[in-house]
C-alpha cells in the first residue's frame, strides 16, 4: 500500500508510524516544507514554504491566517497533482489539517481516502484562550478565532475520517465531527524511556547528578512560557528553595515563544521573570534545548517532575516522564486529568496555586519512599495505554479500515 504524510514541518507526529510502514514494505511518501529527519525507503517530496501571513491592516484583522492556511494548501493540493500525474498516486493520505495542507486533497484526489491529524480546534472558552483570568477574549479575538477553524472545517468537511491523540482534544471538535475522529495516540517508545537507577547526567559546569544525589526538580517546554506554566514553576521553585537549600531545579527549553504572547518589552520570559524573583542561581539550571537522551536522563534521575499546561495540547514530554517512573506534579488541567490520576499515578495541583505546588513539591523531597507505587503505576500507565507497538497497531487499523486493503506487515521473529 502506498501511504503519503502531510506535515509542514517534517514528519512530526507521523514519524513512527511512516517508519513502521517504511520497514515492512509498504511504499511511503511525506509532503512537507521541511525535513526535520531521515527514514530508511521514505519518499521525501517537499514543496515551496509559503511566507508568513499578510499584515496588510484587513489581512491582518480577519483573513490573514485564513489566507496563508489556504496558500499552504493550493502548495500541497499542486504537489500532489504533479504526484498523480507521474503515476505516483496514493492509497491513502494521512495529514496534520491545522495548517491548511489538507484542505484540498480531495479535490486533487477525489477518489483517495484521507485521514486527517485533528490536533486542536481553536474555542473561545473551555480550552486554552480565556483561561488565565487576566487574559479574558475579547469580541475581535473571539472572531479571529472562529476564522482561524476555517481550515480544520473545510478539511473535516471533506475526508473521511480523523484521529486525535487524547479524549479531550477531540471533545474541542464539532459534534458532528467527532464521530468520525479516533482517538489514538502517537506511542511512547517505553523501551526507551525507562528507569534507569544508573543514569546521571553531567551539567556544563562539570556537575554530575544522580538519583542518589541532590534532589533534582525537572521542568520541561519547548520555550520557557506561561502557556506552560514556566512562570508559575520558577515562583514555586523560590519557595522551595527557602525551605530546601538542597534541591536543584533543571529548567530545560528555549528561550522563544511557541504559544500565546511575549512579555511586555519583548525579549524572553526567563529574563522577564527572574528579574523580579529572589532565587538563588546556584539552584537553578537553564541548560536550553537538550537532546533527546539527556532528557530521557533527566527524566529519570527526577526526584520530582513538573508539568503545567494550559488547557491545549498534551506534550509528549510528561508521558516521556512517566514512562521513566519519574513522580510528576502536574496541573489539575485538561488533558492532564485524562492521564494522572493524583494519590494513584502523580500528583495533581491548581495551575495557579504556587503555594500547594510548592508544598507537594516538598513533600516529594522530603518523603521520597512515599511515592514509589505512584512513580511505578505512572509507568504502567504509559505502558498500558501509550505503548508504541499498540499505537502504531492500532493506527494501522485505523488506515485499513478507511482504504478496505491491507498494509504490508513484517513479521515479528
Amino acid at each position: 500500500m502506498h501511504v503519503a504524510f502531510v506535515h509542514r514541518r517534517g514528519f512530526g507526529q507521523f514519524a513512527a508510524l511512516a517508519a513502521r510502514l517504511a520497514q515492512a514494505g509498504n511504499e511511503v511518501s511525506l509532503i512537507t516544507e521541511t525535513i526535520d529527519q531521515k527514514i530508511p525507503s521514505v519518499r521525501v517530496v517537499r514543496h515551496r514554504a509559503e511566507a508568513d501571513p499578510r499584515t496588510t491592516p484587513h489581512m491582518a484583522r480577519y483573513m490573514g491566517i485564513p489566507d496563508h492556511h489556504a496558500r499552504i494548501g493550493h502548495r500541497v493540493a499542486e504537489t500532489f497533482d504533479v504526484m498523480a500525474r507521474q503515476g505516483l498516486v496514493p492509497d491513502i493520505v494521512v495529514g496534520h489539517i491545522g495548517w491548511g495542507s489538507m484542505m484540498f486533497i480531495k479535490d486533487v484526489l477525489p477518489q483517495v481516502p484521507a485521514l486527517g491529524y485533528c490536533e486542536f480546534f481553536y474555542r473561545s472558552e473551555g480550552a486554552d484562550i480565556g483561561f488565565c483570568p487576566d487574559d479574558q477574549p475579547g469580541l475581535e479575538t473571539r472572531k479571529r478565532l472562529r476564522l482561524r477553524n476555517i481550515a480544520q472545517l473545510l478539511s473535516l468537511e471533506a475526508i473521511e475520517g480523523g484521529i486525535s491523540p487524547t479524549h479531550w482534544q477531540r471533545s474541542l471538535y464539532p459534534v458532528d465531527a467527532r464521530g468520525r475522529i479516533s482517538v489514538c495516540h502517537e506511542g511512547i517508545d517505553t523501551l526507551r524511556f525507562r528507569p534507569d537507577p544508573t543514569a546521571s547526567v553531567r551539567l556544563p559546569d562539570g556537575r554530575v547528578l544522580t538519583a542518589g544525589g541532590p534532589p533534582v526538580v525537572t521542568f520541561v517546554a519547548r520555550d520557557l512560557e506561561p502557556y506552560r506554566g514556566f512562570p508559575q514553576v520558577l515562583e514555586a521553585a523560590a519557595k522551595v528553595v527557602r525551605q530546601r537549600p538542597d534541591a536543584l531545579f533543571i529548567f530545560v527549553g528555549g528561550d522563544g515563544t511557541s504559544y500565546g504572547v511575549p512579555p511586555p518589552g519583548g525579549g524572553a520570559w526567563k529574563d522577564h521573570l527572574l528579574a523580579s524573583l529572589d532565587t538563588p542561581q546556584e539552584n537553578i539550571v537553564f541548560p536550553g534545548v537538550v537532546p533527546h537522551s539527556v532528557l530521557r536522563q533527566l527524566f529519570q534521575i527526577s526526584a520530582a517532575h513538573l508539568y503545567l499546561t494550559y488547557p491545549f495540547v498534551l506534550s509528549w514530554s510528561v508521558l516521556e516522564a512517566m514512562a521513566c517512573g519519574a513522580l510528576v506534579i502536574g496541573s489539575d488541567t485538561a488533558p492532564v486529568q485524562e492521564v494522572i490520576r493524583t494519590g494513584r499515578n502523580g500528583l495533581l495541583v491548581p495551575f495557579f496555586d504556587t503555594d500547594a505546588l510548592a508544598e507537594a513539591i516538598i513533600g516529594a523531597l522530603t518523603y521520597p519512599e512515599r511515592y514509589l507505587g505512584l512513580r511505578a503505576a505512572a509507568r504502567r500507565t504509559v505502558q498500558r495505554r501509550f505503548r508504541l507497538a499498540e499505537c502504531i497497531d492500532r493506527q494501522q487499523g485505523i488506515l485499513e479500515k478507511l482504504t478496505e486493503k491491507k498494509l504490508l506487515r513484517r513479521v515479528p521473529k
